[in-house]
C-alpha cells in the first residue's frame, strides 16, 4: 500500500504535535493549584493543560455546532 504524499504530510504533522506535547506534559510535572468557585484544586501542571485544553476543544465544538445549526436553518 502506497501512501499519498497528503497522507505523508498529515502523519509527519501528527507525529510532530504528538512528540511536543509529550515534551510539554513531562516538562510540567510540578503541581499547581486551580481554584473553582469555592473549591481549590491541587493537580500537576501538565493534567492541568489537559483538562483547559479539552474545554477549550469542548467549548469550541459546541459553539461551531451552533453556528452551523443557526446557518442551515432559514
Amino acid at each position: 500500500m502506497k501512501m499519498e504524499k497528503k497522507d505523508k504530510i498529515k502523519l509527519v504533522a501528527l507525529v510532530v504535535v504528538a512528540v511536543m506535547a509529550i515534551i510539554i506534559f513531562l516538562q510540567n510535572t510540578e503541581m499547581a493549584e486551580a481554584r473553582i468557585f469555592f473549591l481549590r484544586i491541587e493537580m500537576s501542571r501538565a493534567l492541568l493543560l489537559i483538562l483547559t485544553f479539552a474545554l477549550g476543544l469542548l467549548t469550541g465544538i459546541l459553539v461551531a455546532m451552533n453556528f452551523l445549526r443557526r446557518k442551515t436553518k432559514p
